[in-house]
């Protein structure tokens, strides 16, 4: 064969695997753009969902948190009353069907409600989550950390750290978490390498790479959008856990607060507008009402001890729901209204 025809022929097939690698590469340089893609929308959707539920969990806490401050801070009333009242006995440790309810203690409850009007007082003015976070913690240990406080006006500046201020910052544990943001805490060590690395692989990536090289960002990136998907699985998990069990235990202390309530204004009607502050003068009725009250400001404050957060010290492990005390203090507080036949506890 002739040289010529040979060489033509030879650049033929040379042509044709030219174009063929060409077009492996195109549709490899597709597939990798495509991964890419869907990385990205895949993390901002994982992201953003991590966003809802934070504000959602931030929001269930707070409005648990208030009321629990709200509740304590309004004992001043029940002890301006009950201290009016002369002779009356010592009430005893409440102690039935596996519910025990300690002692009245009066210095306890006033200081507990001056605490929790210093909390309320500084709460609008805080981040999201502040109130939660006293919750999270307990709002009655909270509210007497306050009095200590106050003085330096920096109260709820270092409550918020030991209650862990926002409760979705809580949720993520183990002291990786800075408080702040408003509950967001996306540039955390628990998210913070995974989100950095999604950014960094997809964000301009696929007009600087080329060949192999871009499928292996490309797979690299899908596999870091996995890892934080999980992790913020993880996390939405135990911030559904904690908004689930924080809406439970508002009815439960809300339940115990409207029945407290309706006692202390039958108190209040028997020793102010009655004028009845000699105990030998009150009637059976009456002796129970005050009895039941005082039992009901009680429970309140226990209720009120209550950690909905169970602080980890192990930096590698996340902090847990405290599920089975909460549970068995609304069962408590259920069980303590049954037997006292103060409301329909099934409502």
């Amino acid at each position: 064969m002739p040289l010529p025809v040979i060489i033509g022929a030879a650049a033929l097939v040379a042509g044709a695997l030219g174009v063929g690698t060409g077009v492996r590469g195109a549709v490899k340089m597709k597939e990798a753009n495509d991964t890419m893609k869907q990385a990205d929308s895949t993390h901002n959707k994982n992201l953003e969902r991590f966003k809802q539920q934070s504000k959602m969990t931030s929001n269930d806490m707070d409005k648990l948190g208030k009321k629990e401050l709200e509740v304590l801070k309004s004992f001043n009333s029940f002890t301006d009353v009950f201290e009016k009242i002369q002779k009356k006995p010592q009430f005893k440790t409440y102690d039935k069907e596996g519910v025990k309810i300690p002692e009245y203690n009066a210095e306890e409850l006033k200081q507990v409600s001056i605490g929790a009007g210093i909390l309320l007082g500084g709460i609008g003015g805080a981040a999201a989550g502040t109130a939660g976070g006293f919750a999270a913690a307990g709002a009655t240990t909270a509210a007497v950390m306050a009095i200590g406080t106050a003085s330096t006006g920096t109260a709820i500046a270092s409550l918020s750290g030991i209650a862990a201020t926002n409760a979705t910052l809580a949720a993520l544990g183990g002291g990786a978490i800075a408080a702040g943001g408003g509950g967001i805490a996306l540039g955390t060590t628990i998210l913070g390498a995974a989100t950095l690395g999604v950014g960094l692989l997809v964000g301009g990536i696929i007009f600087n790479v080329t060949g192999s090289s871009l499928s292996n960002k490309a797979d690299e990136a899908w596999s870091q959008v996995l890892k934080a998907e999980g992790q913020i699985n993880s996390i939405c998990a135990y911030m559904k856990e904690l908004s689930t069990i924080s809406n439970r235990f508002y009815v439960a202390i809300s339940r115990v607060n409207r029945v407290y309530r309706e006692h202390l204004d039958q108190l209040r009607s028997i020793v102010e507008v009655s004028n009845k502050t000699d105990w030998n003068e009150f009637t059976a009725e009456e002796k129970l009402i005050t009895e039941n009250t005082a039992l009901l400001v009680n429970l309140l404050f226990n209720m009120g001890k209550v950690q909905l957060v169970l602080v980890s010290n192990d930096e590698t492990v996340p902090n847990s729901v405290n599920t089975e005390v909460v549970n068995k203090t609304i069962s408590d507080s259920k069980k303590f209204l049954k037997e006292r036949r103060l409301a329909n506890v099934f409502e």
